[in-house]
C-alpha cells in the first residue's frame, strides 16, 4: 500500500532533535513508558468490555509480551489493548500537547537533563535508543495500520496487510549501536522489576530455554533383562540410525510471565499473612532480617492513596554520615507504575529511616515524572504518613522489648524530630528515655520522672554532658542526691538541641542544674558576710567570670562554676568549639561569662575567707584563688584553656607543702 508522509510540527521537531542529541542520565525510562502506554492501552479495552460485552472476541487475553530479535537488533513491545486507527496515530504520536512540548522544551534547555515523561512526550523517549520506529496497531472495527519515524522529522502511516493483529499495538524498535545492551533478557526483566512489576496485567517476556531432544527414560528394573536382550539384537540396527540429533540439547524460545506478584499494598490488611509482609520487605529493601514493625492502611478523602509502611530492625548504616540530604526509601507509585524514590517533600528528614510504598492516582507530575510537583497533595500525603508514623512509635513504646530495640537504632532521629518538628513535638517528646540519678542504669520516660517526682516538686531536674560516668559524679549532682530529687541525665548531643526547643512538659518546668537559678542562694545575711570574699574572687578571676556568689548547693565541694540561664551549658560550649564550622562572633556571645559559686560551709572556703580578711599572703591567696578556679573549670565541665599556668600552679603548691 501507498504510504503517506507528515511533518512533524516545528515544535516536535525541535523535540526530537533535543531528545536525540541530547545526553541523558537515564535513557532506561523508555521501556517504563511503552510498558504505561501498554497498559492505559489494556485498561481502555478492558473499559470498554463493561458495556460491549464483544469487544474482545478478536482477543480475549490482556497481556503485554515483550521479545527480541538480537541478529536484527530489534525490541518489540507488544499489547492487547484497545489498538488505533489511522485518525489515533496521527493525534497520539503524530503531535503533542502544546503545553506539554513547551514545558518539555524549557526543562531541557535549561539543563535539567532527567526529563521525559507526559503529555505525549513519553512515547518518544523511545529515540533516546532507537534510530527507528515502527508502531502496527488495529483497533476493533478498523483497518491495521503501520506508523513510522526515524526522528528526522516526519513520519509515515499506510495500510498494513502483510502484518495482521487481531487487535492492539507493536511497536518495533531499531536498536542504536551503543543500545544492544536493552536486548538481553536479564537487562529488561531488571527494568521491568523496578518500573513496573504491579501493574494490572501480565507482563511476557522473551526467554530461550535448553530441552533434550527424545531424552531416554531410566530402564524399569524389572524390564533390564529384556532390554539387554533387545540392545544385543538390534546392535547393528542402533548403530546406524543412532546420530547425535537424538541427545544433544536445543533452545526452545518461549515467553515467561514476570509480573506474578499482586502488590500487597492493594490487598486488604486481614488477608497478608506476617510471612508475606516479611517476604515483601525483604524484596523491597534487599535487608536479610526482617522488620521491625508494619503499617498498612489507605487514606480517602480530600487525598486518596494505599501505603505500607515499615520501620526496619537496623538502622541505615548511612543514617548519618554526613550528607545534607539522604532519599528517602519510601516508593511511590502511580496507577502500579513506579515513579520515583528521590523526593524531599513527602516524609521529614529524621523518618528518613522509614521504608515503605506509596501509591496513589491523586500526584500530579511534571514532565520528568521523577520531579515532583511542589504541590498540596504531596504535602497531605506527607502529612497522612507522619501521623501514622508516630503512631507505630506510639504503638511500639507500649511494647518494651521492640521499643528498646528501636530506641538503641533510632533515639537520634526521634531528637532530631524533637528539635525540628514543631507540630509533632509535644508527641515526639514523650518518646524520649534517659537514664537518671535514680534508675540503676534504666531509660525511663519524661511521664515516669513525673510520677516519681517529690510532692511539691515543680521542676524537672536535667544535666547534660558526655557520659553517664561524669555525671553521677558531678558536684551539681550531688545535692540533689542529698535531697533525694531525680536528675536527668542527657550525654547525646542532640539533647543540648532539645533542651532549647522543649522548656517544659506537662506544665512542669525543665531545669538545667549546671545554670545559675534561685532555688540554692543563701539567706542575705549570709550574702552580706562573704560579700567582701565574693568582691576579692572578682577582682581576681576578673577576666574569666561574670559574678561569684554565695551557694548552699554544694556539700563537699568548696566551689563550682555555672553559667547563666540563657547562655550555653559547659558541655554546649564543648561541642560547638569542636565543629569547625562554628562563628567565633556567636560563639563569644552564646557562652557569655561563667559564675562561680562558693560554698560556705567548705573548710577551704573558710580559711581563704580568714586570709582575705587578715591581708596576709595576698599574692599565695591569689595563686590558690586561681588554683580552685581552675579546678572548679574541671569538675564543673569546662576545659583549662592554659593547661600550662594549672600545671605550674599546683607544682608550687606541692613544693610548698615539702618546705
Amino acid at each position: 500500500m501507498d504510504s503517506e508522509t507528515f511533518a512533524f510540527s516545528a515544535d516536535i521537531n525541535q523535540l526530537l532533535s533535543l531528545i536525540i542529541n541530547t545526553v541523558y542520565t537515564n535513557k532506561d525510562v523508555f521501556l517504563r513508558e511503552l510498558v504505561s502506554n501498554a497498559s492505559d492501552a489494556l485498561n481502555k479495552i478492558r473499559y470498554q468490555s463493561l458495556t460491549d460485552v464483544n469487544c474482545l472476541d478478536t482477543e480475549s487475553k490482556l497481556e503485554i509480551k515483550i521479545s527480541f530479535d538480537k541478529e536484527n537488533k530489534l525490541l518489540v513491545v507488544e499489547d492487547s489493548g484497545i489498538g488505533m486507527n489511522y485518525d489515533d496515530l496521527i493525534a497520539n504520536l503524530g503531535t503533542i500537547a502544546s503545553s506539554g512540548t513547551k514545558k518539555f522544551i524549557e526543562s531541557i534547555t535549561s539543563k535539567d537533563l532527567q526529563l521525559i515523561g507526559q503529555f505525549g512526550v513519553g512515547f518518544y523517549s523511545v529515540f533516546l535508543v532507537a534510530d527507528s520506529v515502527v508502531v502496527v496497531s488495529k483497533k476493533n472495527g478498523h483497518e491495521q495500520y503501520t506508523w513510522e519515524s526515524g526522528g528526522n522529522g516526519s513520519f509515515t502511516i499506510q495500510k498494513d496487510e502483510e502484518s495482521v493483529l487481531s487487535r492492539g499495538t507493536r511497536i518495533t524498535l531499531q536498536l542504536k549501536e551503543d543500545m544492544l545492551e536493552y536486548l538481553e533478557e536479564h537487562k529488561i526483566r531488571d527494568l521491568i522489576k523496578k518500573h513496573n512489576q504491579f501493574i494490572d496485567f501480565p507482563i511476557y517476556i522473551q526467554t530461550e530455554k535448553v530441552v533434550p531432544i527424545n531424552p531416554e527414560p531410566e530402564p524399569d528394573k524389572n524390564e533390564e533383562q529384556d532390554t539387554d536382550k533387545k540392545e544385543e539384537t538390534d546392535t547393528d540396527k542402533k548403530e546406524e540410525t543412532d546420530t547425535n540429533t537424538n541427545k544433544e540439547p536445543v533452545k526452545v524460545v518461549e515467553f515467561e510471565h514476570i509480573n506474578k506478584n499482586r502488590p500487597l499494598w492493594c490487598r486488604q490488611a486481614k488477608e497478608v499473612t506476617e510471612e508475606e509482609y516479611s517476604d515483601f520487605y525483604k524484596s523491597l529493601t534487599g535487608d536479610f532480617d526482617t522488620y521491625l514493625d508494619v503499617n498498612h492502611f489507605s487514606v480517602e478523602g480530600n487525598v486518596e492513596f494505599k501505603c505500607l509502611l515499615y520501620v526496619p530492625k537496623r538502622a541505615p548504616y548511612d543514617l548519618f554520615d554526613g550528607q545534607s540530604k539522604r532519599n528517602t526509601d519510601m516508593k511511590l507509585y502511580v496507577r502500579r507504575v513506579f515513579i520515583t524514590d528521590q523526593f524531599d517533600e513527602l516524609i521529614p528528614e529524621y523518618m528518613k529511616f522509614m521504608r515503605g510504598v506509596i501509591e496513589t492516582d491523586d500526584v500530579p507530575l511534571n514532565l520528568s515524572r521523577e520531579l515532583l510537583q511542589q504541590n498540596k497533595t504531596i504535602k497531605l500525603i506527607g502529612k497522612n504518613i507522619v501521623k501514622k508514623a508516630l503512631d507505630m512509635f506510639v504503638n511500639i513504646s507500649n511494647d518494651a522489648d521492640k521499643f528498646r530495640t528501636f530506641y538503641e537504632q533510632y533515639s537520634k532521629n526521634i531528637k532530631l524530630g524533637v528539635h525540628e518538628d514543631s507540630v509533632n513535638r509535644e508527641k515526639l517528646t514523650t518518646l524520649l528515655r534517659y537514664e537518671t540519678s535514680k534508675s540503676d542504669g534504666d531509660l525511663i520516660s519524661l511521664d515516669e520522672y513525673l510520677d516519681n517526682m517529690q510532692e511539691g516538686q515543680t521542676n524537672i531536674y536535667y544535666m547534660t554532658g558526655e557520659s553517664v560516668a561524669s555525671l553521677q559524679n558531678s558536684p551539681f549532682v550531688q545535692h540533689f542526691k542529698e535531697k533525694g530529687i531525680e536528675v536527668l541525665y542527657m550525654v547525646d548531643p542532640l539533647d543540648e538541641y532539645i533542651t532549647q526547643q522543649v522548656k517544659d512538659y506537662k506544665d512542669k518546668k525543665l531545669v538545667c542544674i549546671t545554670k545559675e537559678n534561685g532555688d540554692f542562694s543563701l539567706e542575705e545575711s549570709v550574702k552580706e558576710e562573704y560579700k567582701n570574699v565574693c568582691d576579692f574572687f572578682k577582682s581576681v578571676l576578673s577576666e574569666d567570670i561574670e559574678k561569684v556568689v554565695v551557694s548552699n548547693r554544694l556539700a563537699n565541694y568548696p566551689c563550682l562554676l555555672s553559667t547563666s540561664e540563657y547562655g550555653w551549658t559547659a558541655n554546649m560550649q564543648r561541642l560547638v568549639k569542636a565543629q569547625t564550622f562554628g562563628k567565633q562572633d556567636t560563639m563569644q556571645f552564646m557562652m557569655g561569662k561563667k559564675i562561680l559559686e562558693i560554698n560556705p560551709n567548705h573548710e577551704i572556703i573558710k580559711k581563704l575567707r580568714h586570709k582575705i580578711e587578715s591581708d596576709t599572703d595576698i599574692d599565695n591567696t591569689k595563686d590558690l584563688i586561681k588554683l580552685l578556679y581552675e579546678i572548679s573549670l574541671q569538675s564543673s565541665g569546662f576545659n583549662i584553656e592554659n593547661s600550662s599556668d594549672f600545671i605550674n600552679r599546683v607544682l608550687k603548691l606541692v613544693n610548698n607543702n615539702l618546705e
